[in-house]
Protein backbone atom coordinates (compact mmCIF):
# COMPACT_ATOMS: atom_id res chain seq x y z
CA UNK A 1 0.00 0.00 0.00
CA UNK A 2 2.69 2.71 0.85
CA UNK A 3 4.82 1.97 -2.47
CA UNK A 4 0.87 3.01 -3.86
CA UNK A 5 1.28 5.96 -2.18
CA UNK A 6 4.67 7.06 -2.80
CA UNK A 7 3.59 6.48 -6.25
CA UNK A 8 0.54 8.40 -6.29
CA UNK A 9 2.89 11.21 -4.73
CA UNK A 10 5.44 11.12 -7.22
CA UNK A 11 2.50 11.16 -10.05
CA UNK A 12 0.82 14.43 -8.75
CA UNK A 13 3.95 16.64 -8.19
CA UNK A 14 5.01 15.42 -12.16
CA UNK A 15 1.55 16.50 -12.99
CA UNK A 16 1.61 19.73 -11.48
CA UNK A 17 4.85 20.45 -12.58
CA UNK A 18 3.68 19.84 -16.21
CA UNK A 19 0.01 20.55 -16.83
CA UNK A 20 -0.18 23.66 -13.86
CA UNK A 21 0.84 26.87 -12.82
CA UNK A 22 4.17 26.85 -10.80
CA UNK A 23 3.21 25.64 -7.25
CA UNK A 24 6.29 27.15 -5.87
CA UNK A 25 5.45 31.11 -7.25
CA UNK A 26 4.66 32.72 -3.41
CA UNK A 27 7.97 31.38 -2.67
CA UNK A 28 9.72 32.03 -5.73
CA UNK A 29 8.61 35.70 -5.15
CA UNK A 30 8.86 36.19 -1.39
CA UNK A 31 12.08 37.99 -1.30
CA UNK A 32 11.03 40.68 -4.19
CA UNK A 33 10.21 43.92 -2.84
CA UNK A 34 8.23 45.31 -4.87
CA UNK A 35 6.58 47.53 -1.84
CA UNK A 36 8.15 51.19 -3.53
CA UNK A 37 6.72 50.36 -6.89
CA UNK A 38 2.95 49.43 -5.74
CA UNK A 39 2.96 52.26 -3.53
CA UNK A 40 3.74 54.46 -6.54
CA UNK A 41 0.63 52.96 -8.26
CA UNK A 42 -1.63 52.91 -5.67
CA UNK A 43 -0.74 56.95 -4.73
CA UNK A 44 -1.43 57.30 -8.38
CA UNK A 45 -5.05 56.22 -8.65
CA UNK A 46 -6.08 57.68 -5.35
CA UNK A 47 -4.91 61.06 -6.93
CA UNK A 48 -6.35 60.49 -10.31
CA UNK A 49 -9.57 59.70 -8.62
CA UNK A 50 -9.76 62.26 -6.14
CA UNK A 51 -8.47 65.39 -8.28
CA UNK A 52 -9.68 64.03 -11.44
CA UNK A 53 -6.62 64.14 -13.19
CA UNK A 54 -3.81 61.77 -15.10
CA UNK A 55 -0.90 60.29 -13.07
CA UNK A 56 2.54 59.48 -15.02
CA UNK A 57 4.41 56.27 -13.04
CA UNK A 58 8.32 56.28 -12.95
CA UNK A 59 9.54 58.91 -14.85
CA UNK A 60 13.00 59.59 -16.14
CA UNK A 61 13.47 63.24 -16.94
CA UNK A 62 16.55 63.86 -18.61
CA UNK A 63 18.25 66.43 -16.85
CA UNK A 64 21.15 68.41 -18.91
CA UNK A 65 22.65 69.67 -15.37
CA UNK A 66 23.33 66.13 -13.70
CA UNK A 67 24.08 64.74 -17.16
CA UNK A 68 21.64 61.81 -16.49
CA UNK A 69 17.74 60.97 -16.13
CA UNK A 70 15.79 62.32 -13.27
CA UNK A 71 13.63 59.49 -11.69
CA UNK A 72 9.99 60.71 -10.52
CA UNK A 73 7.97 58.50 -8.28
CA UNK A 74 4.81 60.32 -9.67
CA UNK A 75 3.76 63.30 -11.81
CA UNK A 76 -0.20 64.51 -11.67
CA UNK A 77 -1.57 66.34 -14.72
CA UNK A 78 -4.74 68.78 -13.70
CA UNK A 79 -6.49 71.32 -15.54
CA UNK A 80 -4.90 73.76 -13.20
CA UNK A 81 -1.19 72.37 -12.18
CA UNK A 82 1.72 69.87 -12.83
CA UNK A 83 2.40 67.99 -9.50
CA UNK A 84 5.95 65.95 -9.23
CA UNK A 85 5.09 63.71 -6.12
CA UNK A 86 8.57 62.23 -4.31
CA UNK A 87 6.72 59.24 -2.10
CA UNK A 88 8.82 57.79 1.26
CA UNK A 89 7.57 54.66 2.55
CA UNK A 90 9.55 55.71 6.31
CA UNK A 91 8.78 54.10 9.33
CA UNK A 92 9.81 55.29 12.92
CA UNK A 93 10.89 58.55 14.12
CA UNK A 94 12.47 61.08 11.55
CA UNK A 95 13.92 64.43 12.15
CA UNK A 96 15.53 67.03 10.04
CA UNK A 97 19.25 68.56 10.46
CA UNK A 98 19.89 72.34 10.14
CA UNK A 99 20.72 71.56 6.51
CA UNK A 100 17.30 69.94 5.96
CA UNK A 101 18.43 66.49 5.41
CA UNK A 102 16.01 63.87 6.96
CA UNK A 103 17.46 60.83 9.49
CA UNK A 104 15.81 57.93 9.58
CA UNK A 105 16.02 54.78 11.49
CA UNK A 106 17.37 51.72 10.12
CA UNK A 107 16.10 47.43 10.63
CA UNK A 108 19.34 47.58 12.35
CA UNK A 109 19.44 48.80 15.95
CA UNK A 110 20.35 52.22 16.68
CA UNK A 111 21.43 52.66 12.99
CA UNK A 112 20.31 56.24 11.43
CA UNK A 113 20.63 56.66 7.27
CA UNK A 114 20.85 60.03 5.99
CA UNK A 115 18.43 61.18 3.65
CA UNK A 116 19.15 64.17 1.49
CA UNK A 117 16.52 66.79 1.99
CA UNK A 118 13.55 65.07 0.00
CA UNK A 119 11.77 68.64 -0.27
CA UNK A 120 14.89 70.30 -2.05
CA UNK A 121 14.72 67.27 -3.51
CA UNK A 122 10.99 67.28 -4.97
CA UNK A 123 11.46 70.82 -6.03
CA UNK A 124 14.51 70.50 -7.93
CA UNK A 125 12.90 67.71 -9.79
CA UNK A 126 9.72 70.06 -10.32
CA UNK A 127 12.24 72.60 -11.89
CA UNK A 128 13.84 69.93 -14.15
CA UNK A 129 10.50 68.43 -15.05
CA UNK A 130 9.16 72.30 -16.31
CA UNK A 131 12.60 72.98 -18.25
CA UNK A 132 12.27 69.44 -19.86
CA UNK A 133 8.65 70.10 -20.85
CA UNK A 134 9.75 73.57 -21.93
CA UNK A 135 12.10 72.38 -24.24
CA UNK A 136 9.46 69.73 -26.20
CA UNK A 137 7.19 72.35 -26.39
CA UNK A 138 5.22 72.91 -23.36
CA UNK A 139 6.00 76.36 -21.94
CA UNK A 140 4.21 76.60 -18.25
CA UNK A 141 3.52 79.64 -16.36
CA UNK A 142 5.94 80.04 -13.08
CA UNK A 143 5.35 78.02 -10.09
CA UNK A 144 3.01 75.70 -12.44
CA UNK A 145 4.65 72.58 -11.96
CA UNK A 146 5.23 72.16 -8.23
CA UNK A 147 6.69 69.57 -5.91
CA UNK A 148 5.26 67.85 -3.00
CA UNK A 149 6.40 64.56 -0.48
CA UNK A 150 3.91 61.99 0.63
CA UNK A 151 4.60 60.03 3.88
CA UNK A 152 1.74 57.70 3.53
CA UNK A 153 3.01 55.14 5.92
CA UNK A 154 1.34 54.97 8.95
CA UNK A 155 4.10 54.24 11.62
CA UNK A 156 5.84 57.21 10.31
CA UNK A 157 6.49 59.95 12.82
CA UNK A 158 8.19 62.89 11.67
CA UNK A 159 9.88 65.79 13.88
CA UNK A 160 8.08 69.00 14.18
CA UNK A 161 10.24 70.85 12.01
CA UNK A 162 9.32 68.62 9.06
CA UNK A 163 5.60 68.36 9.67
CA UNK A 164 5.21 72.20 9.25
CA UNK A 165 6.37 72.35 5.93
CA UNK A 166 3.96 72.86 3.46
CA UNK A 167 5.05 70.65 1.00
CA UNK A 168 5.17 67.25 3.14
CA UNK A 169 1.85 65.60 3.43
CA UNK A 170 1.95 63.49 6.27
CA UNK A 171 -0.08 60.19 6.96
CA UNK A 172 -3.14 61.42 8.38
CA UNK A 173 -3.42 64.07 5.80
CA UNK A 174 -2.91 61.30 3.07
CA UNK A 175 -5.99 59.76 4.78
CA UNK A 176 -8.20 61.62 5.32
CA UNK A 177 -6.90 63.57 1.68
CA UNK A 178 -10.36 64.87 0.17
CA UNK A 179 -11.60 67.03 -2.51
CA UNK A 180 -12.86 70.40 -2.14
CA UNK A 181 -16.00 71.13 -3.24
CA UNK A 182 -15.89 74.74 -3.93
CA UNK A 183 -12.94 75.29 -4.95
CA UNK A 184 -12.46 72.16 -7.07
CA UNK A 185 -9.16 71.83 -5.13
CA UNK A 186 -7.77 68.75 -2.97
CA UNK A 187 -7.70 70.46 0.81
CA UNK A 188 -4.04 69.29 0.82
CA UNK A 189 -2.73 71.73 -2.05
CA UNK A 190 -5.47 74.48 -2.51
CA UNK A 191 -3.25 76.83 -0.17
CA UNK A 192 -0.69 76.37 -2.69
CA UNK A 193 -2.85 77.98 -5.11
CA UNK A 194 -3.55 82.09 -6.32
CA UNK A 195 -7.46 82.46 -7.08
CA UNK A 196 -7.07 83.72 -9.71
CA UNK A 197 -5.17 80.75 -11.29
CA UNK A 198 -7.22 79.69 -14.84
CA UNK A 199 -7.81 76.05 -16.13
CA UNK A 200 -5.36 74.93 -18.74
CA UNK A 201 -6.70 74.78 -21.90
CA UNK A 202 -7.90 71.49 -23.55
CA UNK A 203 -5.18 71.86 -26.09
CA UNK A 204 -2.65 72.26 -23.67
CA UNK A 205 -3.04 69.56 -21.40
CA UNK A 206 -3.37 67.27 -24.39
CA UNK A 207 -0.19 67.82 -25.45
CA UNK A 208 0.59 67.67 -21.55
CA UNK A 209 -1.03 64.54 -21.97
CA UNK A 210 1.09 63.30 -25.06
CA UNK A 211 4.80 64.70 -23.89
CA UNK A 212 4.48 63.01 -20.51
CA UNK A 213 3.17 59.57 -22.22
CA UNK A 214 6.11 59.66 -24.65
CA UNK A 215 8.94 60.28 -22.05
CA UNK A 216 11.39 57.75 -21.22
CA UNK A 217 10.15 55.79 -18.15
CA UNK A 218 10.74 52.68 -16.51
CA UNK A 219 9.47 49.44 -17.67
CA UNK A 220 6.54 48.29 -15.27
CA UNK A 221 6.26 44.55 -14.53
CA UNK A 222 3.51 43.21 -12.95
CA UNK A 223 3.09 40.19 -11.33
CA UNK A 224 1.13 37.70 -9.41
CA UNK A 225 -0.40 38.33 -6.31
CA UNK A 226 -0.79 42.23 -7.09
CA UNK A 227 2.98 43.21 -7.04
CA UNK A 228 4.16 45.53 -9.56
CA UNK A 229 7.64 46.23 -10.07
CA UNK A 230 9.53 49.35 -12.07
CA UNK A 231 12.53 48.69 -13.86
CA UNK A 232 14.06 47.71 -17.25
CA UNK A 233 12.99 44.67 -19.08
CA UNK A 234 16.76 43.39 -20.74
CA UNK A 235 15.05 39.79 -22.27
CA UNK A 236 13.98 37.18 -22.60
CA UNK A 237 15.68 33.25 -21.45
CA UNK A 238 14.32 29.98 -22.25
CA UNK A 239 14.61 27.07 -25.39
CA UNK A 240 15.99 28.07 -28.91
CA UNK A 241 12.58 27.36 -30.36
CA UNK A 242 10.58 29.82 -28.11
CA UNK A 243 13.22 32.24 -28.30
CA UNK A 244 13.23 32.78 -32.33
CA UNK A 245 9.54 33.03 -31.61
CA UNK A 246 10.10 36.04 -29.03
CA UNK A 247 12.67 37.74 -31.24
CA UNK A 248 10.53 40.56 -32.39
CA UNK A 249 9.59 41.73 -29.25
CA UNK A 250 11.57 44.30 -28.69
CA UNK A 251 10.62 47.85 -27.20
CA UNK A 252 11.38 49.43 -30.67
CA UNK A 253 7.81 47.42 -31.97
CA UNK A 254 6.35 46.59 -28.87
CA UNK A 255 4.50 48.53 -26.28
CA UNK A 256 2.86 45.55 -24.13
CA UNK A 257 2.49 42.08 -23.60
CA UNK A 258 -0.09 39.70 -21.35
CA UNK A 259 1.02 36.57 -20.38
CA UNK A 260 -2.14 34.52 -20.34
CA UNK A 261 -3.17 30.95 -18.53
CA UNK A 262 -1.04 27.80 -19.92
CA UNK A 263 -3.00 25.78 -22.60
CA UNK A 264 -2.44 21.60 -22.96
CA UNK A 265 -1.35 20.35 -26.77
CA UNK A 266 -1.42 17.10 -27.35
CA UNK A 267 1.02 14.78 -25.41
CA UNK A 268 2.78 14.61 -22.23
CA UNK A 269 4.46 17.76 -20.87
CA UNK A 270 3.07 20.33 -23.44
CA UNK A 271 2.17 22.94 -21.24
CA UNK A 272 2.30 25.99 -22.81
CA UNK A 273 1.70 29.57 -22.31
CA UNK A 274 -0.15 32.29 -24.76
CA UNK A 275 1.40 35.87 -25.18
CA UNK A 276 -0.71 38.53 -25.76
CA UNK A 277 1.54 42.04 -27.74
CA UNK A 278 0.69 45.06 -28.80
CA UNK A 279 2.46 46.72 -31.45
CA UNK A 280 3.86 50.32 -30.77
CA UNK A 281 2.04 52.99 -32.41
CA UNK A 282 3.92 56.40 -31.89
CA UNK A 283 1.42 58.67 -33.39
CA UNK A 284 -1.69 57.37 -30.29
CA UNK A 285 -1.93 56.18 -26.78
CA UNK A 286 -3.09 53.27 -26.01
CA UNK A 287 -4.34 49.96 -28.52
CA UNK A 288 -7.08 48.50 -29.84
CA UNK A 289 -8.51 45.15 -28.56
CA UNK A 290 -8.17 44.72 -32.56
CA UNK A 291 -4.15 45.13 -32.81
CA UNK A 292 -3.16 42.48 -30.23
CA UNK A 293 -1.46 39.36 -31.58
CA UNK A 294 -0.33 36.17 -30.27
CA UNK A 295 2.51 33.95 -29.62
CA UNK A 296 2.64 30.65 -27.50
CA UNK A 297 5.79 29.57 -25.78
CA UNK A 298 6.83 26.86 -22.95
CA UNK A 299 5.37 27.99 -20.00
CA UNK A 300 9.31 27.67 -18.32
CA UNK A 301 10.34 30.87 -20.58
CA UNK A 302 11.84 33.23 -18.51
CA UNK A 303 11.72 37.33 -18.43
CA UNK A 304 15.11 38.54 -17.14
CA UNK A 305 14.32 42.26 -15.57
CA UNK A 306 16.47 44.75 -13.61
CA UNK A 307 14.40 46.15 -10.99
CA UNK A 308 14.52 49.78 -9.96
CA UNK A 309 17.13 50.42 -7.18
CA UNK A 310 18.22 46.87 -7.07
CA UNK A 311 21.67 45.65 -7.99
CA UNK A 312 20.48 42.09 -8.56
CA UNK A 313 19.29 41.39 -12.40
CA UNK A 314 16.24 38.51 -11.79
CA UNK A 315 14.89 35.91 -13.73
CA UNK A 316 10.98 35.65 -13.72
CA UNK A 317 9.03 32.77 -14.83
CA UNK A 318 6.05 33.13 -17.46
CA UNK A 319 3.70 31.71 -15.01
CA UNK A 320 4.37 34.61 -12.08
CA UNK A 321 4.01 37.57 -14.48
CA UNK A 322 0.96 39.52 -15.43
CA UNK A 323 2.08 41.78 -18.29
CA UNK A 324 5.03 43.91 -19.17
CA UNK A 325 4.55 47.45 -20.42
CA UNK A 326 7.98 48.99 -22.18
CA UNK A 327 9.02 52.27 -22.32
CA UNK A 328 9.38 53.91 -25.49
Amino acid sequence: MWVEILCGLVAYKIIRRFFFDDGDDASYLADLDSSHSDLCFAVAARLEKLYNGRCFVGLRIPDPDAGERQHIDVVLVTKREVMVVGIKNFSGFIEADKDGNWSCPTDKKRKQVIIPNPVLEVNRLAASLQSYLEQRGAKLPDGHVIGRVVLPNPNCRPSYNISVQPEVMLYDQWKDLKMDSKSGLLTWIKGAFSGSRSDTQDSVLQNLHFILSTSPMWDRLELKGDKNVLGEFIEFKGRHEDIELLKNLKRSKVSRFIIQKSTLFGGFGRSRVQILYSPRDYRAEGTSSSEWKEISVKQYTEIVFQPLHSKKVRKFKLSSVVSVTLSA
